[in-house]
Protein backbone atom coordinates (compact mmCIF):
# COMPACT_ATOMS: atom_id res chain seq x y z
CA UNK A 1 0.00 0.00 0.00
CA UNK A 2 1.48 3.49 -1.30
CA UNK A 3 0.76 6.80 0.65
CA UNK A 4 2.11 10.46 0.59
CA UNK A 5 3.02 12.11 3.03
CA UNK A 6 1.16 15.29 4.29
CA UNK A 7 3.15 17.31 7.60
CA UNK A 8 3.00 20.95 8.69
CA UNK A 9 6.68 21.56 9.37
CA UNK A 10 7.08 24.37 11.69
CA UNK A 11 11.12 26.42 10.94
CA UNK A 12 13.13 27.23 13.56
CA UNK A 13 11.80 30.85 12.82
CA UNK A 14 8.29 29.52 14.02
CA UNK A 15 7.27 29.47 10.27
CA UNK A 16 4.73 26.78 9.22
CA UNK A 17 5.61 24.47 5.38
CA UNK A 18 2.94 22.05 4.25
CA UNK A 19 5.23 19.15 2.82
CA UNK A 20 3.89 16.58 0.41
CA UNK A 21 6.08 13.33 0.10
CA UNK A 22 6.51 11.50 -2.90
CA UNK A 23 4.75 8.05 -2.97
CA UNK A 24 6.25 6.22 -0.70
CA UNK A 25 5.43 2.60 1.07
CA UNK A 26 3.18 2.74 4.16
CA UNK A 27 5.56 1.09 6.72
CA UNK A 28 8.52 3.50 5.20
CA UNK A 29 6.32 6.19 5.62
CA UNK A 30 5.22 5.86 9.18
CA UNK A 31 8.84 5.53 9.57
CA UNK A 32 9.70 8.68 7.79
CA UNK A 33 6.69 10.15 10.03
CA UNK A 34 8.32 9.15 13.43
CA UNK A 35 12.44 10.80 12.00
CA UNK A 36 9.96 13.96 11.50
CA UNK A 37 8.51 13.76 14.87
CA UNK A 38 11.53 13.55 16.71
CA UNK A 39 12.93 16.84 15.27
CA UNK A 40 10.15 18.62 17.29
CA UNK A 41 9.07 20.17 14.17
CA UNK A 42 6.26 18.51 13.27
CA UNK A 43 3.25 20.09 14.05
CA UNK A 44 0.58 17.87 12.32
CA UNK A 45 1.35 14.80 10.35
CA UNK A 46 -1.29 12.19 8.61
CA UNK A 47 -1.22 10.33 4.88
CA UNK A 48 -3.35 9.91 1.94
CA UNK A 49 -3.31 6.80 0.09
CA UNK A 50 -3.88 6.66 -3.89
CA UNK A 51 -7.84 6.64 -3.60
CA UNK A 52 -7.78 9.98 -1.56
CA UNK A 53 -8.44 8.47 1.83
CA UNK A 54 -6.55 10.29 4.89
CA UNK A 55 -5.50 8.50 7.64
CA UNK A 56 -3.40 9.23 10.99
CA UNK A 57 -0.36 8.01 12.16
CA UNK A 58 -2.54 5.61 14.83
CA UNK A 59 -5.04 4.30 11.71
CA UNK A 60 -2.38 3.80 9.22
CA UNK A 61 -0.42 1.56 11.82
CA UNK A 62 -4.14 -0.38 12.79
CA UNK A 63 -4.47 -0.42 9.43
CA UNK A 64 -1.42 -2.36 8.45
CA UNK A 65 -1.79 -4.56 11.47
CA UNK A 66 -4.99 -5.77 10.37
CA UNK A 67 -4.06 -6.62 6.60
CA UNK A 68 -0.92 -8.16 7.76
CA UNK A 69 -2.84 -11.38 7.77
CA UNK A 70 -4.65 -10.59 4.54
CA UNK A 71 -3.42 -11.60 1.02
CA UNK A 72 -1.11 -9.15 -0.56
CA UNK A 73 1.77 -9.30 -3.51
CA UNK A 74 -1.85 -9.68 -5.51
CA UNK A 75 -0.93 -10.64 -9.28
CA UNK A 76 -4.34 -11.30 -11.46
CA UNK A 77 -4.70 -12.98 -14.68
CA UNK A 78 -8.11 -12.91 -16.08
CA UNK A 79 -9.68 -13.79 -19.36
CA UNK A 80 -12.99 -13.83 -21.00
CA UNK A 81 -14.57 -16.49 -23.57
CA UNK A 82 -17.63 -16.37 -25.83
CA UNK A 83 -19.53 -18.82 -27.93
CA UNK A 84 -21.37 -17.43 -30.84
CA UNK A 85 -23.34 -20.01 -31.47
CA UNK A 86 -25.46 -19.91 -28.05
CA UNK A 87 -24.34 -16.69 -26.96
CA UNK A 88 -23.00 -18.24 -23.57
CA UNK A 89 -19.64 -16.66 -22.10
CA UNK A 90 -16.61 -18.15 -19.77
CA UNK A 91 -14.49 -16.25 -17.25
CA UNK A 92 -11.28 -17.54 -16.18
CA UNK A 93 -9.25 -16.18 -13.46
CA UNK A 94 -5.78 -16.64 -12.02
CA UNK A 95 -4.84 -15.21 -8.32
CA UNK A 96 -1.44 -15.03 -7.17
CA UNK A 97 -0.91 -13.69 -3.37
CA UNK A 98 1.09 -14.03 -0.27
CA UNK A 99 -0.05 -14.64 3.01
CA UNK A 100 1.07 -14.93 6.51
CA UNK A 101 4.70 -15.74 4.66
CA UNK A 102 3.09 -18.26 2.49
CA UNK A 103 2.64 -18.42 -1.37
CA UNK A 104 -0.53 -18.90 -2.90
CA UNK A 105 -2.30 -19.59 -6.36
CA UNK A 106 -6.48 -19.46 -6.38
CA UNK A 107 -7.81 -20.84 -9.68
CA UNK A 108 -11.77 -20.20 -10.36
CA UNK A 109 -14.05 -20.06 -13.46
CA UNK A 110 -17.35 -19.34 -13.83
CA UNK A 111 -19.80 -19.74 -16.51
CA UNK A 112 -21.61 -16.59 -17.55
CA UNK A 113 -25.17 -15.39 -18.62
CA UNK A 114 -26.23 -14.37 -22.43
CA UNK A 115 -23.54 -12.32 -23.64
CA UNK A 116 -23.03 -10.42 -26.64
CA UNK A 117 -19.72 -10.51 -28.11
CA UNK A 118 -15.91 -11.87 -26.48
CA UNK A 119 -15.32 -8.08 -26.15
CA UNK A 120 -18.12 -7.89 -23.23
CA UNK A 121 -17.14 -11.64 -21.86
CA UNK A 122 -13.69 -9.95 -20.70
CA UNK A 123 -15.47 -7.19 -18.77
CA UNK A 124 -17.63 -9.99 -17.52
CA UNK A 125 -14.43 -11.79 -16.41
CA UNK A 126 -13.19 -8.52 -14.72
CA UNK A 127 -16.03 -8.42 -12.85
CA UNK A 128 -15.59 -11.89 -11.55
CA UNK A 129 -12.16 -11.06 -10.65
CA UNK A 130 -13.34 -8.10 -8.52
CA UNK A 131 -16.11 -10.60 -7.15
CA UNK A 132 -13.08 -13.14 -5.87
CA UNK A 133 -10.58 -10.65 -4.21
CA UNK A 134 -13.65 -9.59 -2.14
CA UNK A 135 -14.47 -12.85 -1.33
CA UNK A 136 -10.57 -12.75 -0.79
CA UNK A 137 -10.48 -10.06 1.57
CA UNK A 138 -8.50 -7.90 -0.37
CA UNK A 139 -8.66 -4.13 0.43
CA UNK A 140 -6.60 -1.38 1.14
CA UNK A 141 -3.82 -2.47 -1.41
CA UNK A 142 -1.96 -2.38 -4.82
CA UNK A 143 -3.26 -5.65 -7.38
CA UNK A 144 -1.87 -5.99 -10.29
CA UNK A 145 -4.19 -6.65 -13.13
CA UNK A 146 -2.81 -8.85 -16.26
CA UNK A 147 -4.59 -9.90 -19.36
CA UNK A 148 -4.94 -10.38 -22.95
CA UNK A 149 -7.82 -8.16 -23.80
CA UNK A 150 -5.77 -4.52 -23.97
CA UNK A 151 -9.53 -2.97 -24.89
CA UNK A 152 -10.43 -3.37 -21.38
CA UNK A 153 -7.10 -3.06 -19.55
CA UNK A 154 -6.52 0.81 -21.49
CA UNK A 155 -9.69 1.77 -21.09
CA UNK A 156 -9.47 0.84 -17.36
CA UNK A 157 -6.64 2.83 -16.88
CA UNK A 158 -8.35 5.72 -18.63
CA UNK A 159 -5.63 5.83 -21.64
CA UNK A 160 -8.48 4.80 -24.20
CA UNK A 161 -11.71 6.27 -24.67
CA UNK A 162 -15.21 3.81 -24.32
CA UNK A 163 -18.32 4.81 -26.62
CA UNK A 164 -20.16 1.98 -26.23
CA UNK A 165 -22.99 2.51 -23.40
CA UNK A 166 -22.89 -1.40 -22.67
CA UNK A 167 -19.16 -1.38 -21.84
CA UNK A 168 -19.43 2.04 -20.19
CA UNK A 169 -21.74 -0.13 -17.59
CA UNK A 170 -19.37 -2.54 -17.06
CA UNK A 171 -16.56 0.05 -16.71
CA UNK A 172 -18.92 1.84 -14.11
CA UNK A 173 -19.33 -1.38 -12.51
CA UNK A 174 -15.78 -2.74 -12.06
CA UNK A 175 -14.35 0.67 -11.02
CA UNK A 176 -17.10 1.14 -8.18
CA UNK A 177 -15.97 -2.34 -6.93
CA UNK A 178 -12.34 -1.43 -6.96
CA UNK A 179 -13.36 2.07 -4.96
CA UNK A 180 -15.37 -0.10 -2.41
CA UNK A 181 -12.51 -2.35 -2.21
CA UNK A 182 -9.90 0.91 -1.76
CA UNK A 183 -7.86 -1.48 -4.07
CA UNK A 184 -5.16 0.68 -5.82
CA UNK A 185 -4.92 -1.24 -9.30
CA UNK A 186 -2.31 -1.43 -12.00
CA UNK A 187 -3.10 -2.23 -15.12
CA UNK A 188 -0.42 -4.55 -17.29
CA UNK A 189 -2.15 -6.03 -20.80
CA UNK A 190 0.02 -9.23 -21.85
CA UNK A 191 -0.06 -11.51 -25.06
CA UNK A 192 -2.58 -14.69 -25.24
CA UNK A 193 0.97 -16.54 -24.73
CA UNK A 194 1.20 -15.37 -21.74
CA UNK A 195 -2.38 -16.01 -20.60
CA UNK A 196 -2.81 -19.55 -21.43
CA UNK A 197 -3.68 -20.44 -17.83
CA UNK A 198 -6.75 -18.13 -17.50
CA UNK A 199 -7.91 -18.74 -21.02
CA UNK A 200 -7.80 -22.70 -20.42
CA UNK A 201 -9.83 -21.79 -17.68
CA UNK A 202 -12.54 -19.88 -19.45
CA UNK A 203 -13.03 -22.35 -22.31
CA UNK A 204 -12.97 -25.27 -19.93
CA UNK A 205 -15.87 -22.65 -17.85
CA UNK A 206 -17.51 -22.81 -21.46
CA UNK A 207 -17.38 -26.50 -21.60
CA UNK A 208 -19.37 -26.78 -17.96
CA UNK A 209 -16.34 -27.58 -16.46
CA UNK A 210 -16.56 -25.04 -13.57
CA UNK A 211 -13.33 -24.76 -10.67
CA UNK A 212 -12.31 -23.54 -8.20
CA UNK A 213 -8.70 -24.58 -6.09
CA UNK A 214 -6.65 -23.07 -4.15
CA UNK A 215 -2.52 -24.61 -4.05
CA UNK A 216 0.40 -23.03 -1.87
CA UNK A 217 3.31 -22.60 -4.53
CA UNK A 218 6.74 -23.66 -2.80
CA UNK A 219 9.87 -23.07 -4.14
CA UNK A 220 9.88 -20.82 -7.25
CA UNK A 221 6.60 -22.11 -8.21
Amino acid sequence: MDVQIHWTYITPKKQEAFLVSDWVDAKKALALADDFEKTGRTKTVEFVDRNGTVWSKKELQKLLEEIAGEPHEIVVYFDGGFDHETSQGGAGAVVYYKQNDHRYRLRANRRLGEIKSNNEAEYAAFWFVTQLLEELGVRHLPVTFRGDSHVVLKQLSGDWPCFEDDYNAWLDRIEAKLRELHIEPAYEPISRKQNKEADSLARQALEGQIITSRTELTGKG
